[in-house]
């Protein structure tokens, strides 16, 4: 009976009053209208664009807008747009450059924030902020050069081209870094201790143990590649190494413009990226966070 008094005390006493979750609930009223109001501003592009894949051009261009459509044109539209591009040779050069760039950028960043956290040597921490001033250098100001060495290197419209400029990043090094300084000296000593080398020691102990870091890199890296339009429109525009961020401006030009179209082919292209999103949601947050947290 003591027992069950002490349980029905714990369940009082844990309980809020009904009061202090009305003023709670007052208090963060307005915090809740604003993120209603920002995910509105945010979200009302994309489902504008869902569903002007289901309409045609001039019901996507009449005004004043309605915002659902008046008759289902996406089949149509569909059929259009895949007799006007190649979307299979689009997604295939996207799922290359994607993966092309993330699997070899994960290795390569990964190794360049472990000896920057776990080594010491000489001038370390100046080449360290050098890496680090790289991140304030806009991509546009590099581009020019970026493209004369592929253009001289004969990789203009090869995977090469697309990929190998695209592998390292001080963004990652700096994220790989934070992530390894965290790890207890003594792993690696022991390691030393049991005769591991120093890549053994980097490899079996410490990277599956920064695992959630590599899968954030992993995620936000074809992300970043699958959404790319610049570096792709420079380097690969010929028709059969095109991405499908520049595939798809072909529907939007100077003298085109078929909304509908353009519409129904980025919904479908972003619909792998909205499924990577779902399921990783947490490292995508974790990944915009711990940059700012950490190191």
């Amino acid at each position: 009976g003591m027992v069950k008094k002490m349980k029905n005390q714990e369940l009082i006493t844990n309980k809020k009053p009904l009061d202090l979750q009305i003023k709670n609930g007052i208090k963060y009223f307005p915090v809740f209208v604003v993120l209603c109001i920002f995910a509105f501003l945010l979200l009302a592009p994309l489902v504008w664009m869902c569903l002007g894949s289901f309409k045609s051009d001039t019901e996507v261009m009449q005004y004043p807008p309605k915002f659902f459509p008046q008759a289902n044109h996406l089949l149509e539209n569909w059929k259009t747009v895949l007799t006007r591009i190649d979307f299979l040779t689009l997604t295939k050069n996207t799922v290359i450059y994607a993966v092309g760039c993330t699997i070899p950028s994960m290795f390569i960043n990964a190794l360049a924030g472990y000896a920057f956290a776990r080594f010491n040597f000489k001038g370390k921490n100046v080449l360290f902020l050098l890496f680090l001033a790289t991140m304030m250098i806009p991509f546009q100001v590099i581009m020019v050069p970026l493209y004369l060495e592929v253009y001289y290197l004969k990789w203009l419209n090869t995977y090469w081209g697309l990929i190998i400029p695209k592998v390292a990043s001080a963004y990652w090094i700096f994220l790989c870094r934070a992530a390894f300084q965290e790890l207890p000296k003594e792993l690696e000593d022991a390691a030393r201790i049991d005769g591991l080398g120093e890549f053994g020691i980097f490899w079996k102990i410490m990277l599956p143990l920064v695992k959630p870091t590599m899968i954030t890199m992993l995620l936000l890296g074809i992300n970043n590649c699958w959404n790319d339009l610049l570096w792709p429109l420079i380097v690969a525009n010929a028709s059969t190494m095109r991405t499908l961020s520049n595939g798809l401006a072909i529907f939007i030009g100077d003298r085109t413009s078929e909304y509908s179209l353009a519409f129904t082919a980025a919904t479908v292209s972003m619909l792998p990226m909205l499924i990577l999103y779902i399921f990783g949601q947490k490292y995508f947050v974790a990944g915009q966070v711990s940059s700012g947290i950490k190191g």
